[in-house]
C-alpha cells in the first residue's frame, strides 16, 4: 500500500477500491464497528465492521457467492490490516429495479 493511501480512512480506501473496480450505480458503505464493541475482531479505533449495499452491472450472471468473492478479493488487503467483518448486499441493476 502506498504511503498516501495509508492516510485515508479504511472507509475511504474501500470506497475508492470498489468504485474503481465495479462502477456501481448505487453505493452505501456503513461503518458498523460501534455496534460490535466487545465482540471478536473489534478494535478501540473502530474501522473493523462494515456493511455494504452496492448495485453494479458487473454482477450480471454471477451467483451471490461469486459476487461476494469479487468484493472480498478487491478488499483483501484491508482484511490483512484489521478489517474483521463485511456484510454484503450486492445486486444487479435489474434486481434493484434500476434497469
Amino acid at each position: 500500500m502506498t504511503e498516501h493511501k495509508t492516510h485515508l480512512s479504511r472507509a475511504s480506501r474501500i470506497e475508492t477500491l470498489l468504485r474503481d473496480a465495479f462502477a456501481p450505480i448505487h453505493f452505501v458503505l456503513t461503518d458498523e464497528s460501534g455496534l460490535h464493541s466487545g465482540h471478536a475482531g473489534a478494535q478501540p479505533g473502530g474501522e473493523t465492521h462494515y456493511r455494504l449495499a452496492m448495485v453494479s452491472s458487473t454482477f450480471e450472471g454471477l451467483s451471490r457467492v461469486a459476487r461476494q468473492r469479487l468484493i472480498y478479493h478487491a478488499v483483501c488487503e484491508e482484511f490483512d490490516t484489521g478489517l474483521h467483518a463485511f456484510s454484503l448486499d450486492l445486486k444487479t441493476p435489474k434486481e434493484a429495479g434500476s434497469a
